[in-house]
């Protein structure tokens, strides 16, 4: 039996907390995460930045590991419009981003990484208020992808 999730992500799963940027165990695997969403009703998406040093990259990520619309145009402001307009990933309960490996971008383009974190907090805001709200974990350490 797997051990339940960490309270402040149970919270924003059963609705009593809002959803919300959320730290994430090192030594727990994210797929527990995706799992517990998934057994919620909501949709799961991880996106793996691991070797991630820059803009370029970063925007390529995002755009396979969450399947951006075609019209993700790379930038900054683009990617806020897909974070905000949710319609081509359409959730019953809400939609859980689980983000690892981010440390190295974070430390190779710190004012990159500053837009980023604005970006996510931002489209959690957004979101925050709605029946299909945005959640977003924040992987520490060398997040384990299985179980």
């Amino acid at each position: 039996m797997t051990a339940p999730v960490p309270r402040p992500l149970a919270a924003v799963l059963d609705g009593s907390t809002p959803p919300g940027v959320l730290p994430w165990p090192a030594e727990r695997a994210v797929a527990d995460a995706l799992a517990a969403a998934r057994d919620a009703g909501w949709t799961g998406s991880s996106l793996d930045l691991d070797g991630v040093a820059d803009k370029a990259a970063f925007m390529e990520r995002c755009a396979r590991a969450l399947r951006l619309p075609e019209w993700f145009g790379r930038n900054w402001d683009a990617l806020a419009d897909c974070l905000t307009d949710l319609s081509w990933c359409p959730a019953d309960r809400g939609r859980l981003l689980v983000v690892t490996g981010w440390q190295g971008y974070a430390a190779a383009a710190p004012d990159e990484w500053s837009i980023v974190e604005g970006v996510l907090a931002d489209a959690v805001g957004y979101w925050r208020d709605t029946d299909a709200g945005l959640a977003v974990i924040m992987a520490r350490g060398r997040a384990r992808q299985g179980t």
